[in-house]
Parts: structure tokens; C-alpha cells; sequence
């Protein structure tokens, strides 16, 4: 946890002049109790870097919930106008996640921590305010690489509301 603290000072702390944005998706902290939260920074006007981190908080026994309990990802976004106010993108993502996956042995259940990194994709688009108020609705998927003990499949959408600052 120190070295992504330390990761994702550095990353912040290198892009000073350039447009910014945080961000948290407001769907996974009012329906999932899970929170998730997001920074991106603009390379080129079309073209940006970012990393979320989700932290589940959903009790396991919940009918709804994500399988990961942390996950974080790194992401590339490409955004295919330089329109200021609306934007379709499109994002190829990599989701370091960790939980556990419930599995029967012998006719008995049997839970077993994970950790994976999955690749994916996602699309969605973006209203950028003139104040620097941002919503991105956006929806993806990942497929773990690495663990036969993580579910195959890792999900990545939501409505993100942000601000944006230079």
C-alpha cells in the first residue's frame, strides 16, 4: 500500500501545469457502499491518464456487491473530439484487484482469498462544465489474467462526478 501511496504522489506530483481532475463515482457510494475514487490528468487535449481506486465495504452476505474488495487502475483514455462541453471516450484499463471467491469442495463451501490483474476495456462519455464540474457516465470490462482462485470477469462502470482544475 506505501509503494501505490508513493506511486500515485509521484504521478500527482509531476503533472503540475496540466489540466487535472478528481473524481468519485457516485452509483458505487450510494447503491454498493463501496467507494471509489478516481484522478485523471490530461496529456494532450485528447488524450489522458488516470487512476481509480475502489475499497468495498458491502457486507459479503448482501445480495448485490463487487467480488473485489480493493481494486486499483491504472487507465488510458482516448476522447475522439475536442468538443469542450461533451465527449464520447474510449479506455483500455488494467485492474489490480484482490478478494475472495466462494468455491465448493467436496460439497462444501469454501471461500479463498485472490489477487489478479485483469485487462480491459471500456467506453463512455463525459460533460465537462465551463466551472470545471464534470459527469462521466462510462461502462467496461476486464478479464483476469493470472488466477484460477478470481472470477474471470471484472466490471467497470459507473457515473463519476468530478471537478476539473488546472
Amino acid at each position: 500500500m506505501k509503494k501505490l501511496t508513493l506511486i500515485l504522489f509521484l504521478f500527482c506530483s509531476g503533472a503540475v501545469l496540466a489540466q487535472e481532475e478528481f473524481k468519485v463515482n457516485i452509483t458505487d457510494a450510494l447503491a454498493l457502499k463501496t467507494l471509489n475514487v478516481s484522478y485523471e490528468h490530461y496529456v494532450t487535449e485528447q488524450t489522458s491518464v488516470g487512476v481509480s481506486a475502489l475499497f468495498n465495504f458491502e457486507n459479503e452476505s448482501s445480495d448485490f456487491r463487487y467480488n473485489e474488495d480493493q481494486m486499483f487502475t491504472p487507465f488510458v483514455r482516448h476522447y475522439f473530439s475536442t468538443q469542450s462541453t461533451w465527449n464520447l471516450f474510449g479506455e483500455l484499463f488494467f485492474a489490480y484487484n484482490k478478494g475472495d471467491e466462494e468455491t465448493v469442495v467436496n460439497n462444501i463451501p469454501v471461500s479463498e482469498d485472490y489477487s489478479d490483474g485483469a485487462l480491459g476495456l471500456a467506453i463512455g462519455y463525459k460533460y465537462i462544465s465551463s466551472g470545471g464540474f464534470t459527469v462521466d457516465v462510462h461502462g467496461g470490462l476486464g478479464r483476469n489474467l493470472f488466477s484460477k482462485d478470481s472470477p474471470t470477469i471484472v466490471p467497470r462502470v459507473g457515473v463519476n462526478i468530478g471537478f476539473q482544475f488546472q
